[in-house]
């Protein structure tokens, strides 16, 4: 079945999802747009849960440093 867009802006929208996923077709494009809003629509977990592997992360990085000063981080990294 060929994939026939009549509405201008989602034409639009098909070929730039295209270029931007470096798909063969716009056929190709939509369906992997189609699968991943599919995909994220069917992700009924709270966003806590979503971001449970982020902040496992984060933890792992340990405690901060209560002594670092952002203020000299970013003069050093300015050259200031």
């Amino acid at each position: 079945m060929a994939l026939y867009i009549r509405d201008d802006e989602v034409a639009v929208l098909a070929r730039k999802t295209q270029m931007a996923l470096k798909a063969k077709t716009v056929t190709e494009a939509v369906r992997i747009a189609l699968q991943h809003e599919l995909a994220r629509a069917c992700d009924n977990r709270p966003p806590s849960a979503r971001l449970g592997p982020a902040k496992a992360k984060i933890a792992a990085l340990g405690a901060p440093d209560p002594a670092f000063s952002m203020k000299q981080f970013s003069d050093e990294l300015w050259g200031g």
